[in-house]
């Protein structure tokens, strides 16, 4: 039951997840140890997990399980005054609490982008174009009781494509700063429901007065601007790594002065050889995606508007590097 068993897009799902914990391993059937190999791979897969339990506990206590799987990896290649970097990754997260026998979502992502570059000038700029491809595994809902669940998100709705070009500054290994002047952004919501309802930006359908379907919502919605992508990863101290990300989006054709933020932070900190604390940290905000907004905090909507989002994870768990 729970996520599992709702709509057609519930076997593409599990192949996808499939394919995502073995990811690592196909990953990495082919040795990086070749000696003077301009290309360099490596993958890695994890499980965090927490749970709660109360037996007679006088202070009150929901019992809850949950588990959030993660696997990535890179494909690099360098040599003279060419590069090219290929990244991917993916985590799933379910929460079991309570009495509840619908699991919940806790985490969701398929996130891959392919960057290339050619030396430009002064030993740090690179002429590059960068693909980007995010989009997540299954549905997704809010809850406005104990027992209803309302769709706002599905695979492929959304998912979001990015073309750009430009100038890459970089000035060492672990910081990299793409500007690009040129980019197309296709935003995509192969759900027809969400479409309908004119989710994450597209133009959602017409209705006549009786309430019936004219035109249905549009899937695609395709954006012409300016983008900016900054990265950071580096081990700042012993054991405890930092890897930064933040994207920035302004569509010149329409409402250039809304800028669209994506930033990410992961803090990973090595306990030994497998077992790691993570803390993840992530904010958006997008004009054209409108967020239930509960003033009350009562579980009930009073309307919807763009917000900015915020997600944090802290897990312990296990990491294998491969």
């Amino acid at each position: 039951m729970g996520i599992f068993s709702e709509g057609k897009s519930t076997s593409g799902m599990k192949r996808l997840l499939f394919l995502f914990l073995l990811f690592p391993f196909l990953l990495h059937a082919q040795s990086d140890t070749v000696p003077d190999s301009v290309w360099h791979r490596g993958a890695f897969f994890g499980f965090n997990f927490t749970q709660a339990s109360f037996t007679n506990w006088a202070a009150g206590g929901v019992n809850s399980i949950s588990g959030q799987a993660f696997s990535g990896g890179f494909v690099r290649y360098k040599k003279d005054s060419t590069s090219w970097e290929n990244t991917l990754e993916l985590a799933y997260g379910l929460l079991q609490q309570g009495g509840r026998t619908k699991l919940r979502k806790t985490d969701d992502r398929i996130d891959f982008t392919s960057k290339s570059g050619i030396y430009a000038f002064k030993r740090v700029w690179y002429y590059s174009a960068l693909i980007g491809f995010r989009t997540q595994f299954s549905p997704g809902y809010t809850y406005p009781g104990d027992t209803a669940q309302v769709l706002i998100s599905d695979f492929m709705s959304p998912a979001y494509l990015v073309a750009a070009v430009g100038l890459d500054y970089k000035p060492n290994k672990y910081f990299s700063l793409l500007i690009a002047p040129v980019t197309g952004r296709s935003t995509f919501v192969t759900s027809q429901t969400l479409a309908n309802q004119g989710a994450f930006g597209v133009k959602k359908a017409v209705y006549d007065s009786a309430g019936l379907l004219l035109v249905p919502g549009e899937k695609v919605r395709h954006e012409f601007g300016g983008y900016v992508r900054a990265t950071f990863k580096k081990e700042v101290m012993k054991n405890v790594t930092v890897a930064w990300r933040c994207e920035l989006f302004t569509n010149y054709l329409k409402d250039p002065q809304n800028i669209d933020v994506n930033t990410e932070m992961n803090i990973g900190m090595k306990v030994n050889k497998f077992i790691t604390v993570s803390l993840k940290m992530q904010a958006i905000y997008d004009n054209d995606i409108n967020v239930p907004v509960d003033e009350n905090r009562d579980g009930i909507s009073e309307g919807v508007g763009p917000r900015l989002q915020f997600a944090q994870l802290l897990g312990v768990g296990f990491l294998v590097k491969l």
